[in-house]
């Protein structure tokens, strides 16, 4: 099993684009700055949850480096998945073509459970998908992938910023700047949303408080943005042109129908008219890992062009005959709940004992339409800090692309995560991995 090393050639020779980076931390102590990126993380508050709950935000201190010839294809790729995709949620609250052309069933729009339909009614919107986090793997052959599209709350923008701020006296300058585009390119989003195009809106950004576990990062984005940080209790919809919404609470209504308190919050001024919400309500039926198998041939029907990054393969298991060769192949795939996220529920079969594939079979068969699979990618490794040596760890890419209705426009590098332990595949936070810096160079 080949996997493409991040920092060293397949005969072991560090890459080029590594060399000063890794010839200075070769005569540092690695455990040595180790703390020093812990402690300057510790000096901001950069945590996830408050006071006894709070875990630090883990930050390793080897920067991920892409070249520009890396980064610019691939920034135009995630850019053009982008568009596509705020066409298709536009589309899906509207005429539903990509339904009535037969390209995607109507089964898993519907099925979707973040699509409401009650949102349909709602006056246009000048762009549905602001924001998007989107997960980015590098397969054996060194192809960049996307692993799964963020549309509803997509967080980590702070946390790059705050991981740039601990890591580079340790590991020394050379990328692009990332604060001043990531405030330049959310603030412009933002105001492009307004209701009417006001050229000097109101914007808000619409939190749960510190019960929020990525509080923290709200509270910096609204420092950074220059905006109110503000909570459902004091709220006045009708007074604010657009809500950058951050609350856990992303639905209109709750499973038994009644409205949610966010959507009793928002949706008088959303009816009318006169409020935007960054990102929309409904945004979740395209980040529905289901709905991820569709976004080549969304590129395709809204865009009129070829991805120019791909996917990966995904598989629809109520399509006849899917499930059947899944089960057959299930020691080699990846299995996910599909409303799941955060790495909640997902079955990596290659690294299965016979219990667990077993447990899965079953619970595909059952309901086989909660489920999606994957082709196993054991995607990159990067040389990472581990007992004060380095090791290799795989690592993946959240990619962040703001889209103003007009132009799309990736972050430069984004926020790398990675597993620390060894082999482990599931890097988010929640389930125990960290993250990395992640340099762009300039061309």
């Amino acid at each position: 099993m080949g996997i493409f090393d991040e920092a060293f050639d397949d005969r072991g020779r560090t890459r080029e684009a590594y060399g000063p980076v890794l010839d200075r931390l070769a005569d540092s102590d690695l455990d040595h700055a180790v703390r020093s990126v812990r402690r300057r993380l510790g000096e901001d508050g950069c945590c996830f949850g408050r006071g006894e709950d709070a875990e630090p935000f883990r930050v390793d201190v080897v920067p991920r480096i892409l070249t520009a010839d890396e980064w610019e294809p691939l920034a135009a790729g995630l850019e053009q998945r982008v568009r596509a995709l705020d066409a298709f949620v536009a589309d899906a609250y509207g005429e539903r073509r990509i339904v009535r052309e037969g390209i995607m069933p109507e089964r898993v729009l519907t099925g979707a459970e973040h699509y409401e339909p009650e949102l349909a009614g709602l006056p246009p919107s000048r762009v549905r998908v602001a924001l998007a986090g989107l997960d980015v793997i590098r397969d054996e052959d060194g192809t960049f992938r996307v692993l799964e599209d963020n549309l509803r709350t997509p967080s980590g923008l702070a946390y790059a910023l705050a991981a740039r701020e601990a890591v580079e006296p340790v590991a020394g300058d050379g990328a692009l700047p990332i604060e001043e585009p990531t405030a330049a390119l959310l603030g412009r989003v933002l105001r492009a949303a307004a209701p009417g195009g006001r050229e000097d809106p109101r914007i808000v950004l619409l939190t749960d408080g510190p019960t929020n576990t990525a509080y923290w990062e709200h509270e910096r984005l609204a420092e950074l943005l220059g905006i109110e940080l503000t909570t459902l209790d004091d709220l006045r919809a009708e007074a604010v042109d657009v809500v950058y919404r951050r609350t856990d609470d992303d639905t209109l209504r709750a499973a038994a129908g009644e409205l949610t308190r966010v959507g009793r919050a928002l949706l008088p001024a959303l009816r009318a008219g006169t409020l935007a919400c960054v990102n929309g309500l409904g945004n979740g039926a395209a980040d529905d890992k289901l709905v991820h198998a569709y976004v080549e041939d969304m590129i395709r029907l809204y865009l009129g062009e070829e991805p120019t990054v791909r996917s990966v393969a995904t598989y629809d298991l109520t399509r006849t005959g899917c499930l059947e060769e899944v089960l057959d192949r299930l020691g080699e795939m990846v299995v996910k709940p599909r409303a799941a996220y955060g790495g909640e529920g997902v079955f990596i079969g290659p690294t299965a004992d016979d219990a667990e594939r077993d447990r899965v079979a079953a619970a595909v068969q059952e309901e086989p339409e909660a489920w999606i699979a994957q082709e196993t990618v054991w995607f990159s490794r990067h040389p990472t800090v581990i007992d004060g040596e380095l090791a290799p760890r795989h690592v993946d890419l959240r990619a962040f692309v703001m889209f103003d209705g007009e132009r799309a426009e990736a972050v430069p590098g984004g926020l790398s995560r990675v597993a620390f332990d060894e082999g482990e595949l599931v890097v988010n936070s929640s389930q125990g991995g960290g993250a990395k810096d992640t340099w762009v160079l300039p061309s």
